[in-house]
């Protein structure tokens, strides 16, 4: 073992023995107390390590008895320490040491294209801080220098003549370009434990339940404290189930949502009222969620896992803003450019504070007819995914002043998490006839925020429609099992946008990369051997839009009652990253920034010249993004 690698592994014991040290005490001696100890450890292909993370958990809980007018009061908490040692043992791919020099495409344009008398710029490798240098000014070296740094989207895609700029990779406490205040701005120590924070995440749960029976035969339970509320009856993606944030830093969707979802401070009320003369259930629930908002963890330019590899994206459009920024290919379509700060990119992000009118509450009812197992659920909540809104003041690169004026189809941002009202349902039911259960969640909201170019200012919102139709099997395979049935669980994601906005511009689509309709497909196949102890599954996911899928085959080994292995794999298939319009002709700048295909050189709008960033990530979506994130894995676990 070298220096590195025990140094790891001496860091990792401390956090553990100390967290245990700490959780055990906080536990009574009376609480039911039980926890494990574990290590997952991922290669991905062409990088090394990608995981390394050591996780100790604990969870009691402890009755009270009667208290309170209730009949049953207990507490319950669960807490969770862990270190990801990938920082540094691959400190070159994902550490403070990632990162370097960078050089920018220009694929050259002709002659008069940068306007009238204006000489031909030929292709060439521009590195960060030397492209063309425009009226306004040039950025500051000193403030921005060409070093650990890599071109946004490079790991996944070429150029290709599109847009490119500087991301800064290392930790924030590292290098602090581009670090969005309060969001996404994660430092060394944040990301390799990330529940030591000032959010306090190692407190996965927390909170006090009560029960009191009536004298109807139904219950009166309440909890309040910290935890995760489950709506909906779905697995992989969300659509009743959005009342917890979650971090797909830990490995984009492909987590338990138990393990990723982030709790909540919330309180819910629940009236059981059992069976009543047409329902042979029927329970009520009302949710506040009243902790300061929060929104999910994306991953940040530098970590393993960036769930569209939107993080990266934010840095260096923040950079760009703050720092000025190099971009390749940008001005007549194919020069590399300096834009000095405050043109282009993101200025701000707007984190609502904690105000009672900034809580998120949300009724369910719940039940069953007839066999048929139902939901019906309203929600007012806030975004816990980021929008990209335009017309903030900014400069204009072709005048020696400084306008700070607002600018149509200028891209330049702030992020706002918008409030959104949801109404849904869900149906289960079982067919004795066809030995498998059936499963309906559905989903309408109000108020969510897409990217839209044909927008002055390059955002709108839409109406959403989304739903999930499942079906799960026990069946024999007599060649593989002739004891032991397979499950089989398969489900449809469908995704409408009612408001969508695309239009064809002379070089391209215009309006909203987003796919009107997209549906994205899932199976399970899980099998069992030795008395249950030896489970085989493969999990397959596919984006029918996209063309991407994606193979998870795992071998689960339970070895006793304490020690668990997990051996697996997941792999990417299909098209990747996707070209869509980014904006360089959208004019926002005329007559400065017009070409030849813009009617009236004084008016903004797009004429769709695209390429793979930035856009084009939502086209791909969250598989296609992550196509060059094949992996081997193991996971130890010993419960104690």
């Amino acid at each position: 073992m070298n220096n590195n690698a025990k140094k790891v592994a001496l860091s990792a014991a401390v956090r553990w023995g100390l967290c245990s040290a700490v959780l055990a005490m906080s536990m009574s001696a009376q609480a039911e107390v039980d926890g494990f100890v574990e290590n997952a450890t991922y290669a991905r292909d062409r990088v090394g390590i990608s995981k390394f993370r050591n996780t100790v958990q604990i969870e009691g809980s402890k009755s009270l008895g009667a208290k309170g007018g209730f009949n049953e009061v207990s507490v319950h908490g669960t807490f969770r320490g862990s270190y990801d040692g990938v920082y540094d043992l691959n400190e070159d791919e994902f550490g403070e040491d990632s990162g370097g020099v960078i050089i920018l495409e220009q694929i050259g344009v002709d002659a008069e294209i940068l306007g009238p008398g204006a000489p031909a710029i030929p292709a060439a490798d521009v590195p960060h801080g030397q492209g063309l240098e425009l009226p306004g000014g040039d950025f500051y070296n000193d403030a921005n220098p060409n070093d650990g740094m890599v071109v946004l989207g490079t790991h996944l895609h070429p150029t290709d003549g599109g847009v490119g700029f500087g991301v800064p990779v290392a930790p924030c406490d590292k290098d602090s370009r581009g670090c969005l205040d309060g969001y996404l701005d994660f430092d060394s120590s944040e990301l390799k434990s990330p529940e030591f924070n000032d959010r306090a995440d190692f407190l996965r749960e927390a909170y006090v339940d009560a029960t009191k029976y009536l004298d109807s035969g139904g219950a009166f339970n309440v909890r309040v404290g910290r935890q995760q509320v489950v709506w909906g009856r779905t697995d992989l993606f969300r659509v009743l189930d959005v009342l917890n944030p979650v971090d797909f830093s830990r490995h984009n969707i492909y987590d338990e949502l138990e393990d990723i979802r982030y709790p909540m401070w919330m309180a819910t009320a629940e009236y059981q009222m059992g069976a009543t003369k047409s329902f042979e259930d029927l329970n009520f629930q009302l949710v506040w969620n009243f902790d300061e908002f929060r929104p999910h963890n994306l991953g940040q330019s530098g970590t393993p896992y960036r769930i569209l590899d939107a993080g990266s994206f934010f840095r260096g459009m923040k950079n760009c803003w703050d720092n000025g920024c190099t971009v390749a290919n940008f001005a007549g379509g194919g020069v590399a450019t300096d834009f000095a700060p405050g043109v282009i990119g993101i200025r701000d992000v707007h984190l609502p504070a904690w105000t009672l009118a900034n809580t998120q509450v949300g009724a369910k009812m719940e039940g069953s007819y007839k066999g048929l197992g139902f939901s019906l659920n309203a929600l007012n909540y806030r975004s816990q995914l980021p929008s990209l809104r335009g017309g903030i003041p900014a400069d204009n690169p072709f005048t020696p002043e400084v306008e700070s004026q607002a600018y149509d189809h200028l891209i330049a941002f702030d992020i706002h998490f918008p409030r959104i009202n949801l109404v849904g349902g869900s149906l289960d039911m079982y067919s004795d006839k066809l030995k498998s259960v059936f499963r309906l969640e559905a989903a309408y909201t109000q108020g969510e925020e897409f990217a839209n170019t044909l927008q002055p200012e390059l955002y709108s919102d839409s109406d959403v429609a989304r739903w999930v139709f499942g079906w799960d099997r026990n069946t024999f395979i007599p060649f593989l099992n002739k004891k032991r049935a397979f499950l089989f669980s398969a489900q449809v994601f469908g995704q409408h946008l009612l408001d969508h906005e695309l239009e064809d511009g002379p070089l391209g689509p215009t309006g909203m990369p987003d796919w009107k309709d997209n549906y994205i497909a899932t199976l399970l196949i899980k099998g069992w051997y030795k008395s249950d102890t030896f489970s085989p599954q493969l999990i397959i996911a596919h984006d029918y839009k996209a063309e991407a899928t994606t193979l998870a085959p795992s071998i689960d080994w339970i070895i006793n009652d304490s020690w668990r292995v997990i051996l697996g794999a997941n792999i990417k298939t299909g098209e990747g990253a996707r070209k869509f319009d980014d904006c360089r002709s959208c004019n926002p700048f005329g007559p400065f920034t017009a070409t030849g295909l813009h009617p009236d050189p004084l008016v903004s709008g797009s004429v769709g010249l695209g390429g793979y960033e930035p856009l084009g990530r939502f086209r791909a979506g969250p598989l296609g993004m992550a196509q060059e994130e094949d992996e081997v894995q193991i996971t130890v676990r010993y419960r104690f």
